[in-house]
């Protein structure tokens, strides 16, 4: 991991991600590339007046000023940091500047559990989730304390997850993470026999090419509801972060029937990676 770049709007939120991105950054020597979107009107941003020139000038030494205040933290001594501030027409462009700079992942924070609804669907950190090619990790509510050592990525095992699921592998064995992969089997939609949920499992790791985890590491729960299986198995296994697909179309995409994904999202109170299928 090499560049890790943490979207920063000066609110407590943003510095929890920001305290887990110094973590991260000190365990694998990684630059943060710390961005401050500047949301200016497009009638300050580009009509060549020079009055309207000055007035942008203006708000960018106060961004500058807050910026400076802001990273001025003793957890930021030891680490490299590259400082941005972008004018932006939309916070979607986040993206671009992870791909240009080869970003290794975007960390963001979040309200936590009781105001996640706002704070990520139909927000700035559920644009970048929308539109990043990046991984994604969402801290939600507290900074993470530790480096992760346990994450469970929960899917249909259909042919759209094996790209997630690889990404993910990769991504969380540079952290020393290991990956549980998970299937919660319901009585509501697609109810699948053991012998049935064994084989699609099988099917899986065999596209994927994966070796290890065998089918014996996967684990198996059955329960009234998707989400409730993915959060109960997260809280009883004591698994550090929950990884999930999108599709980077409406929102967090569903890899299940219906809206799971988003309802995990609001009511996780783990963290949470979303990558890209």
């Amino acid at each position: 991991m090499k560049k890790i770049i943490v979207p920063v709007d000066f609110s407590l939120y943003s510095e929890n991600a920001l305290r887990t991105a110094a973590m991260f950054a000190k365990q694998h020597d990684a630059e943060l590339i710390v961005v401050h979107m500047l949301e200016l009107s497009n009638a300050i941003a580009s009509v060549p007046n020079s009055y309207v020139q000055e007035e942008t000038v203006y708000y960018f030494k106060i961004a500058e000023r807050k910026f400076k205040e802001f990273l001025d933290r003793e957890y930021l001594s030891d680490v490299k940091i590259t400082p941005i501030i972008k004018h932006y027409k939309i916070f979607a462009e986040l993206n671009d500047l992870a791909v240009a700079e080869e970003a290794d992942l975007i960390i963001m924070g979040s309200l936590g559990a009781s105001g996640f609804k706002e704070a990520f669907i139909g927000s700035n950190t559920e644009k970048v989730v929308r539109t990043s090619e990046v991984p994604v990790l969402v801290v939600k509510g507290m900074p993470v304390p530790s480096m992760f050592k346990n994450a469970v990525f929960a899917c249909s095992f259909s042919d759209n997850d094996i790209v997630p699921y690889k990404k993910a592998k990769r991504l969380l064995a540079t952290l020393g993470c290991s990956l549980k992969l998970l299937y919660v089997n319901t009585p509501y939609g697609e109810f699948l026999t053991t012998k049935q949920q064994k084989d699609k499992v099988a099917q899986f790791l065999e596209k994927t090419k994966t070796i290890d985890p065998v089918l014996e590491e996967v684990a198996f729960v059955d329960d009234l509801s998707v989400e409730n299986g993915i959060l109960e198995y997260a809280k009883e296994n004591s698994s550090d972060v929950i990884v999930m697909g999108t599709h980077g179309r409406k929102g967090l995409a569903h890899f299940f029937n219906g809206s799971i994904s988003e309802d995990i999202a609001n009511h996780a109170k783990k963290p949470v990676l979303t990558i890209k299928m």
